[in-house]
């Protein structure tokens, strides 16, 4: 059994656990582990917003930003999703990573320039976190199959310790070790010109968590989009349309694409929230994540070892000068722009 946080990220702890030092979780869960050298990570998600059928400028901007992501110092790892937000825009947001941040920091200003220097009637988007690797930490309920930012990963850990408790994401958050990680602040927004900025808030935190049911047989596959998708879909919905009042700023359930552009049979929720101690409150004792995660304790007890759906999540506490969120053409409601109030 192997602690979720690597050898050379631990420190003398001065914050403890939640769990004793003889826990054992009652099934087995994997985390990404990167080379030690790498010191900063970059997650950096590119939306394009609009209503109805996707218009030519939106095609035209995915082609974009798919060709400079395979630019020599584009992202090691990308993917794409879709998703309907609360005002009924149609988003379609590809999301990069790098594990080289002065490679990122080289690519950034030009790809930055295409996508919200002007205006072409769609509305566009960055959210950039570049956290330190102290500041993160990834679940894997499967070990064979890296998702998100763990494509970067050396490989991943064997059976890990902190998990299958409440608490244990903060655990598995090297920084956790010393630091309370609390918000520092409020968030602001600055005008320059078209392009909306928000100035970000200490200790933000970001999660995508994700599910893919391709390995699923039929019967499998009718359990889980019967019985624990809709349960999933209504606390999804629910951080989309009345998250803000708990700290959750927005949330986006999104369908996964295929290369073609076509939905795949994975989905993540990616939500941006106040603070790391507001998601464990919501995870912890709100009723639609007590629901959540009563359906798929269901499921999995159901099925036991045969269970084939895969779950992952990754989850990032930023400090304010690691994050960038610019928006152009977007409804108030946007990503960060919920945070603040915009005329």
């Amino acid at each position: 059994m192997e602690s979720a946080i690597p050898e050379h990220l631990k420190t003398t702890r001065s914050r403890h656990r939640r769990i004793p030092d003889d826990y054992v979780p009652p099934y087995p869960s994997f985390v990404a582990r990167h080379k030690p050298k790498v010191a900063r990570v970059v997650m950096a998600y590119f939306g394009l917003q609009y209503q109805g059928e996707a218009p030519p400028a939106a095609a035209s901007a995915l082609g974009d930003i798919a060709a400079r992501f395979a630019d020599a110092q584009g992202p090691a790892h990308w993917d794409r999703a879709q998703y309907f937000d609360q005002a009924g825009y149609s988003n379609v947001v590809s999301v990069a990573y790098w594990d080289d941040a002065a490679k990122f920091d080289t690519w950034f200003d030009a790809a930055r320039e295409a996508w919200t220097g002007r205006a072409n009637g769609i509305g566009r988007y960055i959210e950039v976190l570049r956290p330190a690797v102290a500041r993160y930490e990834t679940l894997f309920s499967s070990p064979d199959r890296a998702e998100g930012v763990a494509v970067m990963a050396e490989g991943m850990s064997g059976e890990v310790q902190e998990h299958a408790y409440w608490g244990g994401m903060r655990d598995r958050i090297p920084l956790s070790q010393t630091d309370e990680m609390a918000p520092g602040g409020k968030p602001a927004l600055e005008r320059d010109g078209s392009r909306l900025r928000i100035v970000p808030h200490d200790n933000l935190c970001l999660i995508r968590s994700g599910q893919d049911w391709s390995d699923t047989d039929a019967a499998e596959r009718k359990l889980y989009l019967e019985e624990v998708e809709p349960v999933l879909r209504e606390g999804m919905d629910f951080l989309r349309d009345d998250g803000v009042r708990i700290g959750c700023y927005t949330n986006r359930y999104m369908r996964v694409l295929g290369a073609d552009g076509s939905p795949t049979e994975k989905s993540y929720g990616q939500s941006w929230w106040h603070s790391l101690a507001a998601l464990e409150r919501w995870a912890e004792s709100h009723p639609t994540h007590v629901r959540i995660f009563g359906a798929a304790m269901k499921y999995l007890s159901t099925l036991g070892p045969a269970a084939k759906l895969r779950l992952y999540h990754e989850v990032t506490v930023a400090a304010a000068a690691e994050q960038f969120f610019e928006y152009r053409d977007c409804h108030a409601r946007t990503g960060m722009l919920a945070a603040v109030a915009v005329d």
